[in-house]
């Protein structure tokens, strides 16, 4: 006999709960983590006794860190570009209330961002 209800929330939290504990999952976690552990030692040890490639990956991350900081700085000039478009788009009677509203927005995530990383 099947039931067709839909589950509710703690139905579903509880399904997921057992999921999450069973035996089979942390064991094969714990197993997935040793073997990364393994690999990782495998190539610290390697980067260890090379230390030009120790060299060529510490730039390369630099790079790749420079890159992202670069992609976060152009995103947030379209953001702006489309902020201004959406501005100038709505009617001119509601653009200083929404000039407001948006800058009190940007001012509060920002904020809340500088919080964070500082």
């Amino acid at each position: 006999m099947s039931d067709d209800k839909p589950k509710g929330p703690v139905d579903l939290f509880l399904d997921s709960s057992r999921e999450l504990f069973s035996p089979e999952t942390i064991v094969a976690d714990a197993a997935m983590d040793l073997v990364k552990d393994e690999i990782k030692d495998h190539l610290k040890k390697k980067i260890k006794e090379n230390p030009e490639l120790a060299r060529e990956l510490k730039d390369a991350v630099k790079e790749l860190l420079e890159a992202k900081a670069m992609e976060y700085s152009a995103m947030l000039r379209v953001s702006a570009a489309v902020a201004r478009v959406g501005i100038v788009a709505v009617p001119e009677s509601m653009r200083g209330k929404l000039a407001k509203e948006l800058a009190n927005l940007i001012t509060t995530e920002l904020g809340s961002v500088m919080e964070k990383t500082l």
